[in-house]
């Protein structure tokens, strides 16, 4: 564990892990063999609320970041504790630097996410999907398994299994 690092409140962290300086990880647990480079932040409260007449009502986040094992977290992560149930990064996921992952956000096992990406809450990404420097998700998506999106991109609808999308908004790349 690096200096200035703070393992707050309903944190576990699994062996041979490595977390570097300037982390902040709370409501968490880390599973084994797992990497934290410098500056990221896993756990914190997600983007959450709801609107009542004119104004805005805090919805509470409750729930927590499961990172499973053999897991590498680039500098200047952030990751959203889930709202009620968890957001998950599946096995062997490789996550850039400067990525956000919105809260109750299920990253699929084999999950390559280059750097600023941004995912909002409670978007599904399946496993073995590769996605480019600076893509977006819309929130409440469902992205299947071996999907590509290209680096820039704007997704903001579905992405099925095996489809490679590019654009802004996101389209069919090839068959």
């Amino acid at each position: 564990v690096g200096c200035n690092t703070v393992i707050g409140p309903g944190v576990t962290i699994g062996d041979n892990c490595n977390v570097a300086d300037n982390v902040t990880i709370i409501y968490s647990i880390v599973k084994d063999n797992c990497t934290i480079f410098s500056g990221s932040r896993i756990g914190g409260e997600g983007f959450g609320f709801a609107i009542k007449d004119s104004k805005f009502l805090k919805i509470p986040q409750i729930g927590r970041v499961l990172v499973s094992k053999n897991v590498e977290i680039g500098c200047n992560v952030t990751i959203d504790r889930g709202s009620a149930g968890d957001t998950i990064i599946g096995e062997n996921c490789r996550i850039d630097n400067l990525v956000q992952i919105g809260h109750n956000v299920k990253l699929g096992k084999n999950t390559i996410l280059a750097a600023m990406v941004g995912i909002s809450g409670s978007t599904s990404i399946g496993e073995n999907v590769l996605i480019g420097g600076k893509a977006g998700f819309s929130g409440h998506l469902k992205i299947g398994n071996n999907v590509k999106v290209a680096a820039g991109s704007g997704v903001i609808k579905d992405v099925h299994d095996g489809q490679s999308v590019g654009g802004y908004p996101a389209q069919k790349l090839f068959e």
